[in-house]
């Protein structure tokens, strides 16, 4: 399989030429272990993978890291967390950078080892699956923000984005864009892998009925979360449904998005939303089997969404960003009106506050962002300009403070 060029290749280098221990975090199958190869080919490695490797780490971590020196990747390291405190000790030991390079797919946990054996000493990265701009080989590196600079520049560099059904259809894993790779195939396989080696040891139910909980799941994708109603369609008790959407979340099967919370909006719901972060799984657990059927599907509006807000976090996390505590939704009833309202996403940088609104149409109205005089009830935050991300031929101001947008801008 031909490579495929990463947009965050060069804030890992940066990462890893000033940091003495570097960590690449994300989903299983995204292309941590292909990503590190490519670029530190002076690297030794190993692979926690590997059960007997795991015991030597474990029961003789000295010769453990004599056997494998520095510079070194591990890969899927949160399987031996053990390690990290020898890693500790070598790295304090030293004054070299980019001595370790370690992959995980196991978020929290992880980090909660990394947090107590190398708080301080470690830079982390978090690598998605395959944006739209890799795909189409687009190098502009950018976060997502609706200001009139970022706007500009992005027109800079735009391209059509043709079949954006199909790629919302077949996923962004790097290996379905080898020509030979079938698509049910890779993801039974996928889920088979994800249900064996990622969450065997932290599920207490059998993979059948996981299964049948990663299926309900991502038919929600785009709503809002409800624990009991999940519950009672598997058949489990709210408290397991809620400990496996945290497993989801902490392997980077989905994204909990934030409700926007502040006192002048006291009529705003406070649940989250849930996301797949990759469409083309949730398409092969709920089984719409061809783009064209998702297309003209009842579920397409929220399978545009999901794709949209997934894309948009790329954009932050491949610029090496953190944007848990910048994009979030609203829903409430704090206009004078009766009927409730929403905002897709806002966006908060610097102050302001940018409402987006995520539509499948290609013809969208000034109407669709009605709900963003709301945010000007907030004290101390600016509300920047609106966009209606959509399916528009080309940047279209429907009004002076609101644009929409095609997808080609993310």
């Amino acid at each position: 399989m031909a490579y495929i060029e990463r947009a965050i290749s060069d804030v890992l280098k940066a990462r890893v030429q000033s940091s003495k221990c570097t960590l690449v975090v994300g989903a299983r199958q995204v292309g941590k272990s292909t990503l590190i190869q490519h670029e530190f080919t002076e690297y030794h490695r190993t692979n926690f993978d590997d059960q007997l490797t795991r015991l030597q780490a474990k029961e003789e971590p000295k010769l453990f890291f004599l056997n494998n020196p520095c510079p070194l990747i591990i890969d899927e390291v949160q399987k031996e967390g053990t390690v990290l405190e020898e890693i500790k000790q070598i790295v304090d030991n030293s004054q070299k950078r980019g001595q370790f390079i370690l992959t995980g797919s196991a978020k929290l946990e992880l980090m909660k080892g990394v947090s107590e054996s190398l708080a301080g000493r470690v830079s982390i990265c978090e690598l998605c699956g395959l944006s739209l701009r890799e795909i189409y080989h687009v190098p502009f590196n950018e976060h997502f923000i609706p200001t009139e600079q970022y706007i500009g520049k992005r027109e800079q560099e735009l391209k059509p984005y043709d079949d954006i059904w199909e790629i919302i259809h077949k996923g962004s894993y790097p290996e379905l864009y080898d020509v030979d790779r079938d698509w049910q195939d890779f993801y039974s396989s996928y889920v088979a892998t994800y249900l064996e080696r990622d969450i065997n040891e932290l599920i207490s139910a059998d993979s059948l009925t996981f299964t049948k909980f990663l299926t309900a799941v991502a038919a929600r994708t785009g709503e809002m979360l409800n624990y009991a109603n999940i519950a009672s369609e598997i058949g489990v008790s709210e408290p397991t449904v809620k400990n496996w959407i945290s497993i989801l979340k902490r392997t980077g099967i989905v994204y909990i998005l934030q409700p926007y919370s502040a006192s002048a909006l006291n009529r705003a719901i406070k649940t989250p939303k849930i996301y797949f972060r990759d469409t083309g799984l949730a398409c092969y657990l709920t089984k719409w089997l061809t783009a064209d059927a998702l297309k003209n599907s009842a579920v397409a509006g929220s399978m545009f969404e999901t794709f949209v807000v997934s894309e948009i976090l790329k954009s932050y996390s491949n610029e090496g960003r953190d944007y848990r505590f910048q994009i979030f939704y609203y829903r409430g009833k704090d206009k004078s009106n009766t009927g409730e309202n929403e905002i897709d996403l806002i966006i908060e940088e610097n102050g302001v506050l940018y409402p987006i609104e995520i539509k499948m149409t290609g013809n969208p109205k000034a109407s669709m962002g009605s709900a963003n005089i709301i945010l000007d009830k907030i004290p101390d935050k600016k509300r920047g300009t609106g966009v209606i991300l959509c399916m528009v031929s080309r940047k279209t101001y429907l009004r002076e403070n609101l644009i929409a947008l095609p997808i080609e801008y993310i």
